[in-house]
Protein backbone atom coordinates (compact mmCIF):
# COMPACT_ATOMS: atom_id res chain seq x y z
CA UNK A 1 0.00 0.00 0.00
CA UNK A 2 1.27 3.67 -0.62
CA UNK A 3 2.49 5.96 1.55
CA UNK A 4 3.14 8.69 -1.02
CA UNK A 5 6.12 9.63 0.75
CA UNK A 6 7.18 10.25 -2.60
CA UNK A 7 4.35 11.50 -4.44
CA UNK A 8 4.82 13.79 -7.18
CA UNK A 9 9.01 13.33 -7.12
CA UNK A 10 10.47 11.78 -10.13
CA UNK A 11 13.50 9.88 -10.09
CA UNK A 12 16.27 7.72 -12.22
CA UNK A 13 17.10 4.20 -10.67
CA UNK A 14 20.47 2.98 -12.53
CA UNK A 15 21.30 -0.99 -12.16
CA UNK A 16 18.10 -3.30 -11.99
CA UNK A 17 18.85 -6.22 -13.39
CA UNK A 18 16.61 -9.11 -12.16
CA UNK A 19 14.86 -9.71 -9.13
CA UNK A 20 16.86 -10.17 -6.69
CA UNK A 21 18.65 -6.73 -7.33
CA UNK A 22 18.13 -3.88 -4.54
CA UNK A 23 17.53 -1.24 -7.71
CA UNK A 24 14.95 -3.09 -8.90
CA UNK A 25 13.09 -3.84 -5.15
CA UNK A 26 13.72 -0.04 -4.95
CA UNK A 27 12.55 1.12 -7.74
CA UNK A 28 9.62 -0.84 -6.76
CA UNK A 29 9.35 0.68 -3.55
CA UNK A 30 9.57 4.04 -5.49
CA UNK A 31 6.55 3.32 -7.49
CA UNK A 32 4.33 2.32 -4.18
CA UNK A 33 5.73 5.61 -2.42
CA UNK A 34 4.57 7.79 -5.34
CA UNK A 35 7.34 8.56 -7.19
CA UNK A 36 7.69 8.59 -11.33
CA UNK A 37 10.48 6.71 -12.28
CA UNK A 38 13.03 5.73 -15.54
CA UNK A 39 15.06 2.73 -15.46
CA UNK A 40 18.30 2.66 -16.81
CA UNK A 41 21.39 0.08 -17.45
CA UNK A 42 24.14 -0.90 -19.18
CA UNK A 43 22.82 -1.81 -23.12
CA UNK A 44 24.14 -5.61 -22.15
CA UNK A 45 22.34 -5.94 -19.36
CA UNK A 46 19.22 -4.67 -20.78
CA UNK A 47 19.62 -7.35 -23.57
CA UNK A 48 18.35 -9.63 -20.85
CA UNK A 49 15.17 -8.21 -21.04
CA UNK A 50 14.60 -8.52 -17.54
CA UNK A 51 13.87 -4.88 -16.57
CA UNK A 52 11.40 -4.36 -18.85
CA UNK A 53 9.33 -6.88 -16.63
CA UNK A 54 10.01 -3.94 -14.23
CA UNK A 55 9.25 -1.45 -16.06
CA UNK A 56 5.49 -2.45 -16.70
CA UNK A 57 5.41 -2.80 -12.90
CA UNK A 58 6.12 0.87 -12.42
CA UNK A 59 3.38 2.29 -14.43
CA UNK A 60 5.12 1.27 -17.98
CA UNK A 61 8.08 3.05 -16.76
CA UNK A 62 10.60 4.24 -19.76
CA UNK A 63 13.92 2.12 -20.14
CA UNK A 64 16.95 4.05 -21.82
CA UNK A 65 20.06 2.13 -21.70
CA UNK A 66 23.68 3.76 -20.76
CA UNK A 67 27.12 2.99 -20.07
CA UNK A 68 27.91 4.99 -16.98
CA UNK A 69 31.23 5.57 -18.19
CA UNK A 70 29.93 7.55 -21.34
CA UNK A 71 29.25 10.94 -20.54
CA UNK A 72 27.50 11.55 -24.07
CA UNK A 73 25.46 7.95 -23.08
CA UNK A 74 25.08 9.91 -19.53
CA UNK A 75 23.65 12.99 -21.24
CA UNK A 76 21.01 11.18 -23.46
CA UNK A 77 19.51 9.87 -20.30
CA UNK A 78 19.20 12.83 -18.66
CA UNK A 79 17.83 14.44 -21.74
CA UNK A 80 15.35 12.11 -21.97
CA UNK A 81 14.17 11.78 -18.59
CA UNK A 82 13.76 15.58 -18.27
CA UNK A 83 11.89 15.38 -21.53
CA UNK A 84 9.89 12.17 -20.11
CA UNK A 85 9.07 13.96 -16.53
CA UNK A 86 8.66 17.23 -17.65
CA UNK A 87 10.80 18.67 -15.77
CA UNK A 88 13.66 17.81 -13.73
CA UNK A 89 14.86 14.76 -11.68
CA UNK A 90 14.36 14.75 -7.31
CA UNK A 91 16.31 11.52 -7.17
CA UNK A 92 18.99 8.72 -8.48
CA UNK A 93 20.14 5.97 -7.34
CA UNK A 94 23.67 4.27 -8.22
CA UNK A 95 23.15 0.82 -7.92
CA UNK A 96 26.31 -0.47 -9.64
CA UNK A 97 28.89 -2.57 -9.39
CA UNK A 98 31.80 -4.73 -11.22
CA UNK A 99 35.02 -6.24 -11.14
CA UNK A 100 36.73 -7.71 -13.86
CA UNK A 101 39.54 -9.12 -11.47
CA UNK A 102 36.99 -10.98 -9.12
CA UNK A 103 35.43 -11.90 -12.53
CA UNK A 104 38.40 -13.36 -14.26
CA UNK A 105 39.47 -15.16 -10.60
CA UNK A 106 42.65 -12.73 -10.52
CA UNK A 107 44.09 -12.47 -6.67
CA UNK A 108 44.23 -9.00 -5.40
CA UNK A 109 48.37 -8.80 -4.85
CA UNK A 110 48.46 -10.13 -8.91
CA UNK A 111 45.75 -7.57 -10.23
CA UNK A 112 45.94 -6.99 -13.77
CA UNK A 113 45.73 -3.15 -13.98
CA UNK A 114 44.00 -2.25 -16.84
CA UNK A 115 41.28 -4.73 -15.52
CA UNK A 116 41.11 -2.78 -12.46
CA UNK A 117 40.92 1.10 -13.98
CA UNK A 118 37.55 -0.54 -15.65
CA UNK A 119 36.66 -1.62 -12.26
CA UNK A 120 37.30 1.75 -10.68
CA UNK A 121 35.53 3.78 -13.63
CA UNK A 122 32.65 0.91 -13.52
CA UNK A 123 32.17 1.16 -10.16
CA UNK A 124 33.08 4.23 -8.31
CA UNK A 125 34.14 7.15 -11.12
CA UNK A 126 30.72 6.30 -12.90
CA UNK A 127 29.07 8.21 -9.80
CA UNK A 128 31.22 11.23 -10.61
CA UNK A 129 29.97 10.82 -14.13
CA UNK A 130 26.61 10.73 -12.96
CA UNK A 131 26.82 14.03 -10.70
CA UNK A 132 28.76 15.62 -12.95
CA UNK A 133 26.73 15.56 -15.91
CA UNK A 134 23.45 16.33 -14.14
CA UNK A 135 25.49 19.39 -12.58
CA UNK A 136 26.82 20.65 -16.39
CA UNK A 137 23.15 20.05 -17.53
CA UNK A 138 20.92 21.55 -14.07
CA UNK A 139 19.30 18.30 -14.22
CA UNK A 140 18.49 18.05 -10.47
CA UNK A 141 15.81 19.91 -8.46
CA UNK A 142 16.49 22.03 -5.65
CA UNK A 143 16.85 19.56 -2.51
CA UNK A 144 17.45 16.33 -4.98
CA UNK A 145 18.59 12.99 -3.25
CA UNK A 146 21.35 10.78 -4.71
CA UNK A 147 22.25 7.43 -2.85
CA UNK A 148 24.92 5.22 -3.95
CA UNK A 149 25.30 1.71 -2.63
CA UNK A 150 28.69 0.59 -0.99
CA UNK A 151 29.86 -2.01 1.62
CA UNK A 152 31.95 -2.30 4.87
CA UNK A 153 35.13 -3.80 2.77
CA UNK A 154 35.62 -0.27 2.05
CA UNK A 155 36.44 0.17 6.36
CA UNK A 156 37.62 -3.03 6.45
CA UNK A 157 39.35 -6.17 5.34
CA UNK A 158 37.38 -9.03 3.65
CA UNK A 159 40.12 -10.71 1.63
CA UNK A 160 37.62 -12.33 -1.03
CA UNK A 161 36.10 -8.57 -2.22
CA UNK A 162 39.55 -8.04 -3.57
CA UNK A 163 39.70 -4.48 -5.37
CA UNK A 164 35.69 -3.91 -4.83
CA UNK A 165 36.70 -3.02 -1.67
CA UNK A 166 39.01 -0.14 -3.24
CA UNK A 167 36.22 0.69 -5.89
CA UNK A 168 33.88 1.39 -2.80
CA UNK A 169 36.21 3.58 -0.91
CA UNK A 170 36.69 5.36 -3.14
CA UNK A 171 33.38 6.01 -4.32
CA UNK A 172 32.82 7.14 -1.04
CA UNK A 173 35.41 9.56 -1.63
CA UNK A 174 33.47 10.55 -4.38
CA UNK A 175 29.83 10.97 -2.49
CA UNK A 176 31.78 13.26 0.53
CA UNK A 177 33.41 15.73 -2.03
CA UNK A 178 30.59 16.10 -4.58
CA UNK A 179 28.15 16.57 -2.26
CA UNK A 180 29.64 18.70 -0.03
CA UNK A 181 29.53 20.47 -3.83
CA UNK A 182 25.95 19.54 -4.68
CA UNK A 183 24.92 20.97 -1.30
CA UNK A 184 26.28 24.23 -1.47
CA UNK A 185 24.84 24.58 -4.66
CA UNK A 186 21.52 23.47 -4.66
CA UNK A 187 20.91 21.71 -1.16
CA UNK A 188 21.29 18.30 -3.18
CA UNK A 189 21.98 15.17 -0.66
CA UNK A 190 24.28 13.13 -1.28
CA UNK A 191 24.93 9.62 0.64
CA UNK A 192 25.76 6.05 0.51
CA UNK A 193 24.41 3.34 2.16
CA UNK A 194 26.59 0.81 3.44
CA UNK A 195 24.55 -2.42 2.96
CA UNK A 196 24.36 -5.87 4.93
CA UNK A 197 26.09 -8.60 2.22
CA UNK A 198 22.57 -9.77 0.14
CA UNK A 199 21.89 -12.39 -2.59
CA UNK A 200 22.10 -10.09 -5.35
CA UNK A 201 23.15 -11.92 -8.81
CA UNK A 202 25.97 -9.60 -8.61
CA UNK A 203 27.00 -10.18 -5.44
CA UNK A 204 26.98 -14.17 -5.35
CA UNK A 205 29.94 -13.95 -7.81
CA UNK A 206 31.97 -13.00 -5.15
CA UNK A 207 33.96 -15.97 -3.49
CA UNK A 208 32.88 -17.35 0.01
CA UNK A 209 29.80 -14.89 -0.67
CA UNK A 210 28.07 -17.54 1.65
CA UNK A 211 30.35 -17.17 4.54
CA UNK A 212 29.83 -14.09 4.44
CA UNK A 213 26.46 -13.92 4.67
CA UNK A 214 26.50 -16.38 6.87
CA UNK A 215 29.09 -14.68 9.46
CA UNK A 216 27.37 -11.52 9.26
CA UNK A 217 24.16 -12.89 10.09
CA UNK A 218 25.59 -14.10 13.25
CA UNK A 219 27.52 -10.76 13.77
CA UNK A 220 24.64 -8.45 13.72
CA UNK A 221 21.99 -8.25 16.39
CA UNK A 222 19.00 -7.13 14.06
CA UNK A 223 20.15 -10.02 11.61
CA UNK A 224 21.43 -9.23 7.77
CA UNK A 225 19.35 -6.07 6.22
CA UNK A 226 17.06 -7.67 2.95
CA UNK A 227 17.38 -6.51 -0.32
CA UNK A 228 13.38 -4.99 0.05
CA UNK A 229 14.85 -3.49 3.80
CA UNK A 230 17.03 -1.59 2.17
CA UNK A 231 14.70 -0.51 -0.73
CA UNK A 232 12.32 0.79 1.96
CA UNK A 233 15.89 2.77 3.52
CA UNK A 234 16.43 4.17 -0.07
CA UNK A 235 12.98 5.67 -0.19
CA UNK A 236 13.54 7.28 2.74
CA UNK A 237 16.46 8.70 1.85
CA UNK A 238 14.71 10.15 -1.44
CA UNK A 239 12.00 11.68 0.51
CA UNK A 240 11.79 15.32 2.46
CA UNK A 241 12.26 13.34 5.88
CA UNK A 242 16.08 13.21 5.28
CA UNK A 243 16.48 17.01 3.64
CA UNK A 244 19.30 17.51 5.78
CA UNK A 245 21.29 14.15 5.08
CA UNK A 246 24.43 14.69 2.83
CA UNK A 247 27.90 13.03 2.63
CA UNK A 248 27.44 10.44 5.02
CA UNK A 249 28.23 6.45 4.35
CA UNK A 250 25.05 5.03 6.38
CA UNK A 251 25.18 1.86 7.68
CA UNK A 252 21.90 -0.61 7.38
CA UNK A 253 23.25 -3.81 8.23
CA UNK A 254 21.56 -5.03 11.33
CA UNK A 255 24.24 -3.44 13.32
CA UNK A 256 27.47 -5.49 12.03
CA UNK A 257 29.41 -2.30 11.62
CA UNK A 258 29.55 -1.39 15.38
CA UNK A 259 29.65 -4.97 17.00
CA UNK A 260 32.80 -6.54 17.96
CA UNK A 261 31.41 -9.96 18.98
CA UNK A 262 28.17 -11.93 19.37
CA UNK A 263 27.51 -14.66 21.95
CA UNK A 264 26.56 -16.70 18.74
CA UNK A 265 30.10 -16.20 17.09
CA UNK A 266 31.66 -17.13 20.44
CA UNK A 267 29.73 -20.43 20.62
CA UNK A 268 30.32 -20.83 16.99
CA UNK A 269 34.26 -20.98 17.31
CA UNK A 270 34.07 -22.68 20.91
CA UNK A 271 32.40 -26.13 18.58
Amino acid sequence: MSNNLLKGKKGIIFGALDEKSIAWKTAQKCFEAGAQIVLTNAPVALRMGEINKLAEQCGNAPVIGADVTNMDDLKNLFEKSIEHFGGKIDFILHSIGMSLNVRKGKHYTEMNYEWNQKTLDISAMSLHKVLRTAWDMDALNEGASVVALTYIAAQRVFPDYNEMADAKSLLESVTRMFGYYYGVKKKVRVNTISQSPTRTTAGSGVKGFDGFINYAEKMSPLGNASGEDCANYCVVMFSDLTRMVTMQNLFHDGGFSFTGVTQAVIEQMEK
